[in-house]
């Protein structure tokens, strides 16, 4: 009894030890916090909601809300002028929106990318995500070493080479609009331009064939998907892993970085092995890469992970923007037609009727070439009437504020695949154009879903008829119409 006493004495003593050293480790971190706080706040911003979490908690409640969170960072710098400090924790963030210092931070590779950000997608819930690859890279020496591999996959010049398969998945789209149009089926545009845009990048990065419009069991689509969310929720709640009810969708997330990564492995592995085998293989971007990595010295033994990271931020990054942007574009088409008409004018004028679309075509269509920004481009002081859709702003020969816009980012780390992009987003939007007419299924909601990259929230459900088809025989739509993919 007297040991037990003595041992019981003893594990109380420690145990009141231990919350005692707990305590001081918050009062300091506290103090720390406090310290932060009289460092930066005569920087002006909003007012805190919590002196320890910050601005946290309103990032939370419009994420709950169904909100678009940069609508409040919108709100924010039109309250408290060109930079402004939000707090999270002993985190202080600058937002900026004056020109002078985006150009002096985005144009320099002497600032670092936030490590507050770009370390924690190495991992998302403890699955290797986007890794240390161009996007995520802070060395700036590693990042230049991929940048410098991967850059003649991602030019231009390689890219003319590439026209045919640009055409050839286009052309998959819209054999699938036309056998809509006959059926008098409506098209969930959303979907169509997710399916396109992945059989793009696989077809014309890794030389696969995925055919996601006719087969409809493929897990990427769903996968990019869980990844998005899972990197939404990673990135703006550090709570978010402590409830039980999400261990089933972080479990899922994790499966999913599984699956990009896992495949990558297999298509960057089959096609060394064709290589070394003397066998033919495509001339799309990956045997580039690989083509170029071979002429380089000090290869790591971490670069085919290096690669992989890379692999996922093609598919995270390269298909899911660009079909947002196609479908954001037939949205404000669908109720602008004043604008339509014009931008089919553009069509008419340079492509006529034909199938293939070439690379000189595309250089000759200045309305389609239009991409959004954000906070800057919905200031009034850099754009006049900044929420009109209004491609004319886009024209070579108007007249554009100095970094205020700038989709692909600017300088030594601007973004690799804006040439992919543009001729990617050209080509189905001409051929699209050139073949259809379109117009908005009634009740359509012009929201904005906020799920790591912002895409229409309905969906851009459309009613498609060939072009030049009589009014008359364009039958009457409803809501309880056939449709798919809704």
């Amino acid at each position: 009894m007297d040991l037990f006493s003595f041992f019981a004495g003893w594990i109380g003593y420690l145990l009141i030890c231990l919350l005692g050293l707990i305590l001081i480790a918050f009062l300091f971190f506290c103090l720390y916090i406090k310290y932060i706080h009289l460092k930066y706040d005569h920087i002006p911003g909003p007012p805190r909601d919590s002196f320890i979490f910050g601005h946290s908690p309103t990032m939370l409640r419009e994420m709950s809300n169904g909100r678009v969170v940069h609508d409040k960072f919108l709100e924010w710098a039109e309250t408290y002028g060109p930079v402004y400090r939000i707090n999270g924790l002993h985190i202080v963030m600058l937002c900026v929106t004056c020109p002078d210092t985006t150009k002096e931070v985005l144009m320099s590779p002497k600032y670092p990318k936030a490590s507050m950000v770009y370390k924690r997608l190495f991992n998302l819930f403890g699955q290797r995500f986007l890794g240390s690859g161009l996007v995520t890279a802070q060395n700036h020496d590693e990042w230049y070493k991929q940048r410098r591999i991967m850059d003649p996959a991602f030019s231009s010049l390689y890219l003319r080479g590439q026209m045919g398969a640009f055409n050839e998945r286009a052309e998959k789209l819209m054999d699938k609009l036309a056998d809509m149009a006959d059926t008098n089926t409506a098209a969930n545009m959303q979907h169509m331009f997710n399916c396109v845009t992945l059989d793009v990048i696989t077809k014309v990065a890794f030389g696969v064939e995925l055919d996601l419009l006719k087969e409809s069991d493929s897990p990427f689509p769903n996968a990019i998907e869980m990844c998005l969310k899972g990197m939404v929720h990673y990135l703006r709640d550090f709570t978010f892993q402590l409830y039980p009810k999400n261990k089933k969708f972080i479990n899922e997330v994790k499966k999913s970085c599984q699956l990009l990564r896992s495949t990558g492995r297999q298509w960057i592995n089959e096609r060394k092995m064709a290589v070394q085998n003397g066998e033919d293989v495509p001339k799309d971007i990956l045997t580039q890469i690989l083509k170029t990595a071979g002429k380089e010295e000090n290869i790591a033994n971490d670069d085919e992970e290096l690669m992989l990271d890379n692999f996922v931020t093609f598919f995270i990054a390269g298909q899911e923007t660009t079909a947002n942007q196609l479908a954001f574009t037939v949205m404000e088409l669908g109720r602008l037609p004043e604008i339509l008409t014009k931008v089919k004018q553009e069509v008419d004028d340079v492509i006529g009727m034909k199938q293939e679309i070439s690379f000189d075509d595309l250089g000759k269509m200045t309305y389609l070439s239009q991409f959004n920004s954000y906070v800057c481009g919905r200031l009034d002081k850099f754009f006049e009437d900044p929420l009109k859709f209004d491609p004319e702003r886009f024209h070579p020969d108007a007249a554009k504020p100095y970094y205020c816009y700038y989709p692909f980012a600017l300088g030594p780390r601007s973004c690799l695949g804006q040439s992919f992009a543009q001729m990617e987003a050209k080509v189905v939007m001409a051929k699209l154009l050139q073949r259809f007419d379109f117009s908005l299924l009634p009740g359509q909601s012009f929201d904005i879903l906020d799920t790591g990259t912002l895409r229409p929230k309905s969906g851009v459900v459309c009613k498609i008829r060939h072009r030049g088809q009589t009014t008359a025989a364009w039958p009457d739509w409803d809501l309880n119409m056939t449709s798919t993919s809704l």
